[in-house]
């Protein structure tokens, strides 16, 4: 099974990415001089098929973990139990 990946990206109004270390308040202002802000946030999943792009991180945020859950695996139905598999009785 392939592991699946959308990682959450911020930018700049220009487009360009702002970097990890540029930090803002919760509503996008910079907290550096030298840092326009954060205009929007951005996920691209690595499926190819899904991406979503919005000025509300959290939202962003929230909207790519719904995504991945739809990528993962049913769990798997339990094995078989050991006194069910024992060649013996115990009686």
């Amino acid at each position: 099974m392939t592991v699946h990946r959308a990682p959450l990206t911020n930018h700049h109004a220009d487009g360009t990415p702002c970097p990890p270390e540029h930090r803002h308040t919760v509503t996008g202002k910079p907290l550096r001089p030298d840092c326009p802000g954060r205009s929007y946030s951005q996920a691209v999943c690595t499926c190819g098929t899904w991406e979503f792009r919005g000025t509300g991180k959290g939202y962003v945020n929230d909207s790519r973990r719904r995504h991945l859950a739809t990528h993962r695996a049913p769990a798997a139905a339990p094995g078989p139990l050991v006194r069910d598999v024992l060649p013996f009785s115990m009686r």
